[in-house]
């Protein structure tokens, strides 16, 4: 465990720069008193670790010091031979980049470890794309990661559907969900995320831009996504559906399969079960509903419902029903 600490802070030290006794402690989750006892035993070991004193001091290596690879078990080379993700890697420019990466990381492993980190490659494959689509491939990725990279603004001519405007943006990250690539940005109107599938032209200015210091783009992505989720559900609709239809309507979202596995399903002698869906904009949600087919039966609002029958109408007349 020690070994391992002593390790961690190693690193720390040599991908962050100087780090305080208090910033090792919350990072590694031990006392001040434990990472000053660390320190000691790595400056006994030979590792040229030096203490700064002052408001701002803390711990650092000395300038051009690495340590090699070691100390790397083999499920943490398993895990970063399974994390290579060469699709997006490729889309980024950066394939040559990756699969060198991966060579120097193997001939730094031990012997008898390599076989295993290769193994791991070849036997499991991830790929984060949808089913029968091979994704979109953003024209200006490139160029969105290189401003991304640089902190440079950026303008752009984007399709938001309603409408094709021209705005400036600051980028701040990138976001490969689904097969599809996003990007986070920063207007004088605050964060806004833009697929960049939508952007139609983009010119790099000659500005650069102060990243935000807490701006943390997991996190964000992650507390813009479940606001998205919750506010674009804006009412309920009352169903009936088939058991099969229930297992559809729960491939809607997430947020549709929590709801409904919150209820209790009585299926009557038809074998239909009525209950409760969140359902968004009503055009959005006969889109989603129709896609069930007969498995599922809107009884309210009735607005929802007319709508539908009205879609079954024109079904009808276009088949001559």
């Amino acid at each position: 465990m020690r070994a391992s600490r002593l390790l961690s802070i190693m690193m720390l030290l040599q991908a962050k720069g100087r780090m305080s006794a208090e910033s090792l402690s919350q990072e590694l989750e031990v006392s001040v008193r434990t990472i000053y006892r660390d320190i000691d035993q790595l400056s006994a070991a030979g590792v040229p670790v030096y203490a700064d004193i002052g408001r701002n001091g803390g711990f650092a290596l000395l300038d051009g010091w690495r340590t090699r690879l070691t100390g790397l078990t083999a499920p943490e080379a398993r895990a970063l031979f399974l994390s290579g993700l060469p699709g997006p890697a490729s889309e980024l420019g950066l394939g040559d980049e990756v699969a060198a990466a991966e060579l120097k990381l193997l001939a730094a492993l031990p012997a008898d470890w390599q076989m295993e980190a290769t193994r791991m490659s070849s036997r499991f494959h991830l790929d984060p794309k949808g089913w029968f689509s091979s994704g979109p491939r953003p024209e200006f990725l490139k160029a969105v990661a290189e401003a991304v990279w640089t902190e440079r603004r950026v303008t752009i001519r984007y399709d938001s559907w309603t409408q094709i405007s021209e705005r400036t943006i600051e980028p701040l990250g990138l976001v490969l969900k689904g097969g599809i690539w996003y990007l986070v940005a920063q207007r004088e109107t605050g964060m806004r995320t833009y697929r960049l599938s939508q952007i139609q032209a983009l010119t790099p200015l000659d500005e650069h831009f102060e990243r935000p210091r807490d701006f943390d783009l997991p996190r964000h992505w992650r507390d813009s996504t479940a606001s998205f989720e919750r506010e674009i559900y804006i009412a309920t609709a009352r169903v009936r559906a088939t058991k099969r239809g229930v297992v559809r309507l729960k491939e809607i979202s997430q947020p549709v399969r929590v709801e409904i596995e919150a209820q209790t399903l009585d299926f009557d002698e038809e074998g239909f079960a009525t209950f409760n869906v969140p359902i968004e904009e009503e055009t959005w949600a006969a889109r989603e509903i129709t896609a069930v087919g007969a498995e599922v039966v809107v009884l309210e609002p009735a607005t929802l419902r007319a709508r539908m029958a009205d879609i079954a109408r024109r079904f009808a007349s276009l088949y001559g029903v």
